[in-house]
């Protein structure tokens, strides 16, 4: 038995999935996938609560986006992954979290987050969760946010772009100066003018697809450095 060279945890094994009775066979290749991903694998020995919080590191490790004592908001927090992933690298505490991840999917617990169980779309939220920091601004704001897929390209395209340019916003009107931006795209679902606006209000701007994405998944995601701060309101 060969063990892979890459470090994924893929010691060369491969688990064929017979379709059972009842069971689609979409779903049956699902199984499959998730069977023989390494990340899957990587994910239930090493404690983390999805393989997407391999995508993170592996963005994190690269460009240091996540620094001790760094305010962090992840939004579409569940199942974890992320959040996991966030409070380890800022050390983040049960006493003082500076973690606040959200979604209206449950979440379980993270050592060093606090989870609110809210839709981010709703017009609340921004200031739930700013109040969840204690009043104070995120160094970085994570979004992995996506809708549920139709199978439907242009319509899958359009609502993940929408949900894209709120956190971009909840960025803009929210992110510390300096602050970074990393968030979930798929591929040709980024608009030009949103880049342009990116790179108005951040020193740098680039797409990027970490080796733990799925090569034949869409998604890229939008790294988003050095925020130049909001100007003050005009006044009246």
């Amino acid at each position: 038995m060969n063990r892979s060279k890459k470090g994924s945890g893929d010691r060369g094994l491969h688990v064929k999935v017979k379709t059972a009775a009842g069971r689609r066979e979409s779903s049956t290749r699902w199984l499959e996938r998730q069977l023989n991903d390494p990340y899957v694998r990587r994910a239930k020995i090493d404690g983390y609560r999805s393989r997407a919080a391999y995508k993170l590191i592996e963005i994190d490790d690269k460009h240091k986006l996540l620094k001790p004592g760094y305010r962090v908001v992840d939004l579409g927090s569940a199942p974890g992954g992320w959040c996991q992933v966030a409070a380890q690298r800022v050390q983040s505490s049960i006493e003082a979290p500076k973690v606040v991840g959200i979604d209206y999917l449950d979440m379980d617990h993270v050592r060093g987050a606090t989870f609110l169980k809210k839709d981010f779309l709703d017009d609340d939220a921004p200031a739930v969760l700013m109040e969840a920091l204690g009043g104070q601004k995120p160094d970085v704001v994570l979004s992995d946010m996506a809708a549920p897929t139709t199978g439907h390209k242009q319509t899958d395209h359009l609502r993940t772009t929408h949900l894209f340019e709120i956190a971009v916003d909840f960025a803009r009107q929210n992110l510390v100066p300096g602050g970074s931006f990393l968030a979930k795209v798929f591929r040709g679902g980024t608009e030009n003018a949103l880049l342009r606006d990116l790179k108005r209000d951040f020193k740098t701007v680039a797409h990027l697809k970490p080796p733990a994405s799925r090569k034949e998944s869409p998604e890229l995601y939008v790294i988003a450095k050095g925020f130049r701060g909001t100007e003050p309101e005009p006044q009246s």
